[in-house]
């Protein structure tokens, strides 16, 4: 009767377990980051920019295309030469702030953003999303910003993953950012990491 009881539980226990959504992008991989200031890594020095740690942690061969003041219609028109000069397996598409602090309308930003998930799908490029806060001065004095609202609107609406909650953290912490918008380099370590940690439970990364 107990060795039921212990087969039981730990078919229980299985079907209760983790499964990771998507399959792991081996190491080597090209990698496309497609983002502003925020993935150039202003606030910090070369190489403390979280695409160059999250190469390293990862073992994916990452071109950084963080163009700092661009928008996403700016990523947009960027995205067809890119895509096709480096053929990349997974774009990370992390773009919106500029457009939030232009006061852009809301929804041409969301066209950007869904149209840049939709070409990159339709190279067969895996594509995924990095939530960016919604800038509030107020916010921001009190630490506690927050993603903006149409990123998970999107990312529902197109089936894509979303990494949420890392730079809405990391940009909460004065110890973390080098002004308002920027972390620094300690701040994009942690990005860095919590990017690893998210893209492990998608099951991209082992």
């Amino acid at each position: 009767m107990s060795k039921i009881i212990l087969i039981f539980l730990l078919l229980l226990s299985a079907c209760g377990a983790h499964k990771p959504q998507y399959a792991v992008i081996p190491a080597g991989s090209t990698v496309l980051v497609l983002g502003d200031s925020l993935s150039y890594g202003t606030g910090a020095n070369k190489g403390e920019d979280y695409p160059a740690l999250l190469a390293t942690r990862s073992g994916w061969h990452i071109v950084n295309e963080g163009v700092p003041g661009d928008t996403t219609a700016g990523g947009l028109a960027r995205l067809p030469q890119l895509l096709e000069q480096h053929k990349p397996t997974l774009i990370i598409v992390a773009l919106g702030g500029n457009d939030f602090l232009q006061q852009l309308p809301l929804t041409e930003t969301t066209a950007n953003l869904k149209a840049i998930l939709a070409q990159s799908k339709a190279q067969s490029v895996i594509a995924i999303m990095i939530a960016i806060p919604e800038f509030n001065q107020m916010k921001a004095a009190f630490g506690n910003l927050t993603d903006h609202v149409l990123y998970k609107e999107i990312a529902k609406e197109s089936a894509t993953p979303l990494i949420a909650n890392v730079f809405s953290d990391v940009l909460s912490s004065n110890k973390l950012k080098s002004d308002q918008v920027h972390p620094n380099a300690k701040g994009y370590e942690v990005v860095s990491e919590q990017l690893a940690e998210k893209l492990k439970d998608l099951g991209f990364l082992k």
